[in-house]
């Protein structure tokens, strides 16, 4: 297999502190359970929100060839796992194709979900939801 890009993240302060990219950029991060979370630092859940809205977007601008807009809105949510122990999230990806049915943007979520790299990392997750949705501009 051919490596296309390859980068390193760290973090060794926790929930509270900052996470990097080594040679990047650099995330104040909290944590939104603590009583004194800095709510203008980000969090888990926020990133994997940006990350799967950002690369879900990207495949789906790929697969329409930029011929019309789409639009990912992702939300996480923190919820307690009580099978597991502990929290587990619950993610779930609304797409929106400009001039297209909701049919037609269920193709193109199919499409995008079984090429994004991030969804390939979801996938058959329990707790992982995909919905289309009529364009909202």
């Amino acid at each position: 297999m051919t490596t296309r890009y390859r980068t390193e993240a760290i973090n060794d302060d926790g929930g509270t502190g900052v996470s990097r990219v080594v040679g990047g950029m650099t995330v104040p991060v909290t944590n939104p359970l603590s009583p004194d979370a800095d709510l203008s630092r980000s969090n888990p859940e926020q990133l994997l929100a940006l990350a799967w809205a950002t690369c879900l977007d990207a495949t789906l601008q790929a697969i329409v060839k930029k011929s019309h807009r789409t639009r990912v809105r992702v939300e996480v949510e923190l919820q307690d796992s009580p099978s597991r122990g502990g929290y587990e999230f619950h993610v779930t990806a609304f797409v929106s194709a400009e001039g297209r049915t909701i049919a037609e943007t269920e193709d193109l979520l199919t499409a995008a979900h079984d090429r994004c790299p991030i969804s390939r990392l979801l996938q058959g997750a329990a707790t992982v939801a995909l919905r289309a949705e009529g364009w909202a501009g």
